[in-house]
């Protein structure tokens, strides 16, 4: 008889999210896949729990995802932990699923925390439809199909991002989808300096270019249909003229045309040269 897999969905950061039903799954086996196995310790001291841990991460070698394929085929049972929140949910393991399942093993899911549905549940923006796009490629064509996805959805879009990067992500998402477009960003749920701040993506990309975030980070924006519809360009341009005329540089007029007018940042650009 194969074993179990189990996929054990643990806290984002507060220990006190960890259901019962996880540790008592935590406490029963006898080997847990960990993506980080310092941190799979702190919560498995937390549960009571003494299994033996290994490491399986997205650079683990093939021997690694074997050894666990190897485990359930004897008989038993494994549970599959990451940083925070749920297995697979851009994290790693998906391979060990199936690996899992092809191999005859029983896949049971133990539910909870997810950055994806705490964020949504503050955020403010629609959740009964999303589009969840994990975490953005950072360069190339890769990049530009997924800022082109998350323009044109018409639902509410989740990506993660690292602290460092998010500013950069903010401006780009601007200029795919016009500085106006409402949108949040959750940083450190569950944990002491847990923070939702909402606004237009430009007004967030000034924001965190001026007070660089720290922590894990989940951004949400507003779906293609819920965005403020765009206005006028004669009216662009003048506001761009007047702008202009009072002093203000081309670049800080073009970041007000798309803050003040919903417009991606390339064509704000261009009323302004054409003012």
């Amino acid at each position: 008889m194969s074993g179990t897999l189990y996929v054990v969905a643990t806290p984002l950061g507060n220990l006190g999210d960890l259901s019962p039903r996880a540790a008592q799954v935590l406490r029963q086996v006898g080997l847990v896949a960990a993506e980080d196995t310092r941190r799979a310790r702190v919560l498995l001291q937390h549960a009571g729990a003494s299994p033996k841990v290994v490491s399986f991460h997205a650079h683990s070698p093939p021997q690694r995802l074997e050894a666990l394929l190897d485990a359930l085929r004897e008989g038993r049972d494994v549970a599959l932990v990451t940083d925070a929140g749920t297995p697979t949910v851009s994290d790693p393991g998906a391979d060990l699923v199936r690996g899992a399942r092809h191999a005859g093993a029983t896949v049971v899911t133990v539910p909870g925390p997810s950055a994806v549905a705490a964020a949504l549940s503050i955020s403010g923006l629609p959740a009964d439809r999303y589009t969840f796009l994990g975490f953005a490629p950072r360069k190339g064509a890769a990049r530009r199909r997924l800022l082109t996805t998350a323009a044109e959805s018409p639902w509410t879009v989740v990506l993660f991002e690292a602290a460092p990067r998010l500013a950069e992500l903010l401006a780009d998402l601007a200029i795919a989808c016009g500085g106006g477009r409402e949108a949040a960003v959750a940083r450190e749920l569950t944990k002491v300096y847990e923070e939702l701040k909402s606004g237009t993506l430009h007004d967030l990309e000034v924001y965190y270019r001026d007070d660089p975030p720290r922590g894990e980070v989940t951004v949400l924006m507003a779906g293609s249909g819920s965005t403020v519809p765009r206005a006028d360009p004669d009216a662009a341009r003048a506001r761009a003229a007047t702008l202009l005329a009072e002093g203000l540089t081309r670049k800080d007029v073009t970041a007000r045309l798309v803050a003040e007018f919903n417009l991606p940042r390339n064509e704000a650009y261009k009323l302004v040269m054409g003012s």
